[in-house]
């Protein structure tokens, strides 16, 4: 085999397992991101996840579990508002921040600011089926 062919074979193979690679790494980042979100944003995943696990490491008997069922629902409920209600309040804070940087940014400064506001306003919100848009307030 000649150098130049084992060269071109090397070549083809890391392109080969570098484009696996990226095509993991993409396929593996839109499952996280659909677990986590439908996790966060969905109390009834969140409790029947929980009722599951204690059901198994538990060895709960099915009587048990009607009998917490109402407790573990309650719960998820209530750490879904403390989640939104700590989101809703950090959103504030930065917006309340962006609004004093800006009296001491340029015009084009303010606009690249407004640019980074929108972007996370689109990666915090993504356009769910169902889900309507958020209106925030600009600096």
């Amino acid at each position: 085999m000649n150098r130049a062919l084992q060269w071109k074979l090397i070549t083809g193979f890391l392109l080969v397992f570098i484009a696996g690679g990226m095509t993991g790494a993409f396929f593996g980042e839109m499952h996280a991101r659909r677990l986590f979100f439908e996790f966060h944003h969905n109390p009834g995943v969140m409790s029947s996840r929980m009722r599951d696990r204690l059901r198994r490491e538990l060895n709960l008997t099915p009587e048990q579990v009607a009998k917490i069922s109402p407790i573990i629902d309650k719960t998820a409920v209530q750490l879904a508002d403390v989640r939104r209600d700590t989101g809703r309040r950090v959103h504030e804070i930065i917006l309340e921040a962006h609004r004093e940087m800006a009296a001491n940014l340029t015009e084009d400064q303010r606009l690249k600011l407004q640019e980074i506001e929108s972007r996370q306003r689109r990666w915090h919100h993504p356009p769910w089926p169902g889900k309507q848009p958020q209106p925030s307030a600009s600096p």
